[in-house]
């Protein structure tokens, strides 16, 4: 995308913003943010925490957001997170834009 004219970009945000206001408001959205391309990868070598510049994941593909939603199940989540601008708008699909769903398992609860 930033490649992409900067009016280009901002028309296509624009058209985000009416779906972004359905997928808050099912409620379920727990946190939705962006996610900076600035990363530091910590790891353990000779007893001690090493910080390096990142990243080292390898993926071809650039990770742009991430958001958490309350489901009850896979079928519930694939339902709330099809209302996001990613697969609901056009322009979605030229920049190559998905969803992975990833259910998480809490180890330690606030309760």
């Amino acid at each position: 995308m930033d490649a992409r004219p900067k009016d280009e970009i901002d028309t296509v945000m624009q058209e985000c913003q009416s779906h972004l206001e359905v997928f808050y408001k099912s409620g379920q959205v727990v946190m939705d943010a962006g996610i900076s391309s600035e990363t530091k990868c910590l790891r353990r070598e000779n007893g001690q925490v090493k910080v390096t510049d990142g990243p080292f994941i390898e993926t071809k593909e650039m990770i742009g957001s991430a958001f958490l939603i309350e489901a009850r199940d896979m079928e519930e989540a694939i339902r709330i997170a099809s209302l996001h601008p990613s697969v609901q708008v056009d322009a979605g699909e030229q920049f190559g834009w998905r969803i992975e769903i990833h259910q998480i398992h809490y180890f330690e609860s606030r309760d």
